[in-house]
């Protein structure tokens, strides 16, 4: 059975001015992504990728085309919704994994379940277990100045799991990592897809890029292979 289409951009372009240049991001991007889907969105420096991503992760909007994301139009939400769609919908896993440095594991991972307005036993709950699934259990209480890069990332990655959402991004997610670190963050990615999450993934590294079913290139901004 044909899985449903989670998101999709049509004629995708994205221009931003630096300075008195003007930089053309993005130029005519067609995608689409299913449930369950593994995508690794490759290409070299200023190809594209991570301005594609942010559009897809409704961190940014194009300057042209369309986005859609679960059967809307993206440009038809209000601020308020697509916070509450970004919260609710989608989790992200940056690079610099995006810690609060005052707050604890179990407090990061807990945040956009307090934006969800759920009570504080249920938030303590879920992120307690998701860590403990991530093998953190015994670190929870610790801040990310206390933990390895590794952890920092498994609880970044717990953070964007929280919430259950519909389909997670990851930007460079073993960027800041050694690579035995970085191989045991995506045997978690593995198994993440194996369990029916949807991951799209930025990478420069074509070993990472391989771990997925499926590898869309830009280069200047167009996809030259999907």
């Amino acid at each position: 059975m044909k899985k449903s289409v989670i998101c999709r951009g049509i004629g995708i372009h994205k221009t931003y001015w630096r300075g008195k240049v003007e930089v053309r991001a993005l130029q005519g991007i067609d995608i689409e992504i299913r449930q369950n889907e593994y995508i690794s969105i490759m290409g070299s420096s200023g190809s594209g990728k991570s301005t594609l991503i942010h559009i897809l992760g409704c961190l940014d909007t194009p300057t042209q085309g369309e986005y859609y994301l679960e059967d809307k139009r993206v440009s038809e939400y209000s601020d308020d919704e697509l916070a509450q769609i970004r919260n609710r919908s989608i989790g992200f896993v940056f690079q610099e994994f995006n810690l609060l440095p005052r707050l604890s594991a179990l407090e990061n991972v807990a945040l956009p379940l307090v934006y969800a307005g759920k009570n504080k036993t249920e938030r303590i709950d879920r992120s307690r277990a998701i860590l403990e699934k991530l093998g953190l259990g015994e670190r929870i209480y610790h801040r990310p100045n206390e933990l390895s890069g590794g952890e920092c990332q498994r609880v970044a990655i717990a953070r964007a799991l929280v919430n259950n959402p519909r389909i997670i991004f990851a930007d460079e997610p073993t960027g800041n990592l050694d690579s035995k670190t970085g191989q045991e963050i995506m045997a978690i990615f593995d198994k993440l897809v194996d369990e029916g999450n949807t991951l799209v993934m930025v990478t420069h590294d074509p070993n990472i890029a391989q771990r997925a079913w499926r590898i869309v290139r830009l280069k200047d901004g167009r996809i030259i292979d999907a």
